[in-house]
C-alpha cells in the first residue's frame, strides 16, 4: 500500500469549492498520490529532478468539468492541489 497522501495549498481550499467539485477533486487527488507512487518509486529517496507544476482535467458525477494544478512533491511522497478552476 502506498503511503503517497494529497493536500491542497493552503489548507481548506478545498472548503470554498462546491460540493459536487470538492468531492470528485479528492478522488482525483487520491488517484494521484497512488499513480505518482507508482512512477517515483524511490519516494523520499529521490534524486532526480522536480516533474513542476501539472495539470489534470476531470468531471463531477453532475457533469461539471474542472481543472487542477498540482506540485509533486517527490521527497514528501505528496501531491499539492494549488488551484481548481470549475467550468
Amino acid at each position: 500500500m502506498s503511503t503517497w497522501t494529497w493536500a491542497y495549498d493552503p489548507d481548506g481550499y478545498g472548503d470554498s469549492l462546491p460540493p459536487d467539485v470538492q468531492a470528485a477533486v479528492e478522488r482525483l487527488g487520491a488517484d494521484l498520490a497512488e499513480l505518482n507512487s507508482m512512477v517515483y518509486l524511490d519516494g523520499a529517496a529521490y534524486q532526480g529532478l522536480s516533474p513542476g507544476l501539472r495539470f489534470e482535467s476531470g468531471k463531477t458525477a453532475t457533469g461539471r468539468e474542472f481543472t487542477i494544478n498540482y506540485a509533486t512533491h517527490v521527497r514528501g511522497e505528496c501531491v499539492v492541489i494549488v488551484s481548481v478552476i470549475v467550468y
